[in-house]
This record gives structure tokens, sequence and C-alpha cells, in this order.
């Protein structure tokens, strides 16, 4: 029997009757709803739906329902994947020096606001390990440089693989990842820019920032993607700033605004909210969990 809680993400062309063809579907194999998301793309003619089920009772295995599932969705040109509520997901956070973002994945995790597995920390520095060690996690120090990179990340694939990693975070991980590890994982990289993309994309943006004397600061997650800070964009937040403020007040002030944005995108990852078409992600609020 599978997993009491289970979620469909689906992407296909827009149709009448979708809605009606796959909430039937469920109804017959006896799921019971706990919630149906839809969003349609008039421009593109692209269908999204996030629906959440409750399997409890219905004695189905997942091939099985996978199987019948495809039955369904292959004539309909639809993209699909499900998600299983039996584990949690594992993380491995990747940091350099700044101590923000992963002091603030570790804490929400211990509170529960962060429904994962978090297996290990990586860093390029051996600086923020204290840290790891104050939540009881395994601290990898890899140092990394031009001549060392590839033996760097292959060693870093190595510890992915080894605890089965699902989400790997880039908690202001101040290195840039080859095309090869990227590519090796599609849309399971998270990373914290600290700017409000596209704006001052690449290092020091926020004496960019100053010199343009802007009046919003902010942040963005994305997915990693091989064209740098181009991925697509789960969430961002801003806050006004004024011409009094000094490159390091931005800097104060965007650490609060990037701790905030990066949880948020982990949420809504761990939570499978996110459809990713072409270069942008469809994100399904969170619907009462």
């Amino acid at each position: 029997m599978i997993s009491q809680t289970v979620t469909f993400l689906i992407k296909c062309p827009d149709a009448k009757g979708l809605v009606a063809k796959v909430t039937n579907f469920f109804y017959l194999n006896e799921f019971n709803i706990l919630s149906c998301q839809q969003y349609v793309n008039s421009v593109q003619n692209t269908y999204f739906m996030r629906i959440r089920l409750n399997a409890d009772g219905t004695g189905i295995t997942k091939k099985e329902l996978e199987e019948r599932f495809a039955y369904l969705a292959n004539p309909l040109h639809m993209t699909w994947s499900v998600h299983y509520g039996e584990r949690k997901q594992r993380m491995a956070i990747l940091v350099s020096h700044t101590s923000h973002c992963l002091y603030d994945l570790l804490e929400r995790n211990k509170e529960g606001d962060l429904d994962c597995d978090i297996r290990l920390v990586i860093s390029n520095h051996q600086k923020l390990k204290p840290i790891a060690d104050m939540f009881g996690l395994p601290y990898h120090y890899l140092p990394v440089s031009k001549k060392t990179k590839g033996e760097q990340e292959q060693q870093m694939i190595e510890l992915i693989e080894k605890n089965d990693i699902d989400l790997i975070v880039m908690a202001r991980y101040m290195q840039i990842l080859s095309s090869q590890f990227i590519e090796k994982y599609p849309e399971r990289i998270i990373n914290i820019h600290h700017s409000f993309l596209p704006a001052f994309q690449g290092a020091n943006p926020y004496q960019r920032a100053y010199e343009r004397g802007v009046k919003l600061i902010g942040a963005t997650a994305h997915y990693a993607t091989t064209d740098l800070d181009e991925g697509p964009i789960i969430e961002q937040g801003v806050e006004r700033v004024t011409h009094e403020s000094t490159p390091a007040t931005l800097k104060r002030i965007g650490a609060d605004i990037e701790r905030l944005v990066l949880a948020k995108a982990v949420k809504c990852h761990l939570q499978n909210q996110i459809i990713v078409a072409d270069n942008r992600a469809i994100v399904f609020p969170e619907a009462g969990e």
C-alpha cells in the first residue's frame, strides 16, 4: 500500500475537461482529494495542476497507481511527477564564509518549520564548522582552487550520492558550480542570490546597488542552472532603503531578506509546490497544509 499522502504535479496543453478527467480518475481509484490547485498560462496555452491526495484505504501500490495514471496522462500529453509522503527529503547545505542563511535553515529545521532531513554541511572554508557542530551535523571541509575544482566537486558528488541527497541548498556558497555538476542535479539545487534579480547579477551586488543609488534592495532564490543567476526564480523579497544607506547598511538589511527568501523557497520545494516550465517556476501557494 502506498503512503497516506500523495502529491501529483501535472503540466499539459490546456483543454476542456482536464479537471473532470483527473479528479474522476482519483475518485474511481478511491482517493480522497485534500486540495486541488490550478493555473492556466493563456499565453502558452498550458495547464498546470497540483493535487494532494489521501491514499488511506485505497490498497493500491505505487506501481499500479503510476501505470494507471500514465494510461490517462499519455493521450493528454501530460508531463507529471508523483511524490509520496512516507520519507522526508534529504538535504545538503553548501556554505562558504557567511553564516546567517545556514543558521536560519538549521534553526527552522530544528523547530519543525522545514520538514526535511538535513544530512550534512559542505564548505570550502572551516569557519562555519561550529554552527554545524552545534546542531550535531557532519561538516565536510573541501577547499577549492581553480586547479582543484574538478576534484573538489567530485568529492561533493560522492558525499551527495552516499547520503542519498534529494535537495542541495547553496546557502551563500560563493563558488560557481560547474555545468557538469549542475546538470547532474536538475531542479535540485537552490541558490540564494543577494540581489533582486535580474538586477546586479554576479558578485558584490550591495556595493553596486549603493553606487546606483537604489531605493529598493532584495534577494532572489532560484534553481541553479548552467547560466549563472539565470535559473527559474522561486521566491523574491525586497525592502525600501534611502540615500543614507551605506553598503554596510544594505548588506545588513539584505541578510534579513536572504534568510526569509531562501527559507520560503526551500519550503516550497520540500512541499512539492513547484512546477518548472521552460525557465519559469510555477509556485503554487501553500494550500492549508
